[in-house]
């Protein structure tokens, strides 16, 4: 049986017991998670990890997400970030750039229509673009991410590429990525409003 955690009500392992858990919980295959810890020991995760968990201790609930980034590339002593932003988010990708430089960092950045190629050629038929009539030019996450790995980021931050782009450059970046804006035009990039509204206003536009 697959695990369905998001309908648990036990939660049993932010205890750290197996206890009146559901018969499908995770949590009743031990050796699985004995089997999968060592990963965090690896010379490649364990620093990693280690500084992400005392970032979230000691920002808990007091720094927004954009300083945790901040600190979190401080703690790693991480020198290049790299930044891929949807054109879209423009001025918000010059406002972070910036708010990076000033910490110190060298900061490479590139734009989601890096590259200037028609959506057609692509694959996008004339239909599915903005405007069927107009030239538009495609995104280009696999690009995006192919070129910070040129110039050697060595953390990447994601501002607003369209849902599934982000998973192409997720699938490309030689280096972690942490993504620091999720992509919304109806809420503002706020994609969990329609969460908070799913049970009210949301309700029909969710199909529910």
């Amino acid at each position: 049986m697959y695990p369905t955690c998001a309908s648990c009500t036990v939660q049993a392992c932010a205890k750290g017991t197996a206890e009146g858990v559901p018969q499908n919980c995770p949590m009743r295959e031990p050796m699985f998670f004995e089997q999968t810890f060592p990963e965090y020991q690896k010379e490649e995760n364990h620093e990693f990890y280690v500084a992400a968990s005392e970032i979230e201790g000691l920002g808990y609930g007091e720094w927004c997400r954009l300083k945790e980034t901040l600190e979190l590339c401080k703690a790693m002593n991480y020198r290049r970030i790299g930044i891929a932003f949807c054109q879209g988010l423009s001025q918000e990708a010059r406002i972070i750039s910036r708010i990076f430089v000033r910490h110190g960092f060298e900061v490479a950045s590139v734009i989601c229509k890096t590259g200037g190629i028609e959506k057609e050629r692509a694959g996008i038929a004339r239909e599915h673009k903005v405007d069927p009539e107009a030239e538009e030019m495609m995104c280009n996450p696999i690009s995006q991410a192919k070129l910070l790995n040129l110039h050697g980021t060595q953390f990447n931050v994601l501002i607003g590429l369209c849902v599934g782009h982000d998973s192409l450059f997720y699938k490309y970046s030689d280096a972690l990525v942490t993504t620091l804006i999720a992509k919304d035009r109806v809420l503002a990039h706020n994609p969990a409003g329609a969460v908070y509204c799913a049970e009210g206003y949301y309700r029909k536009k969710l199909g529910l």
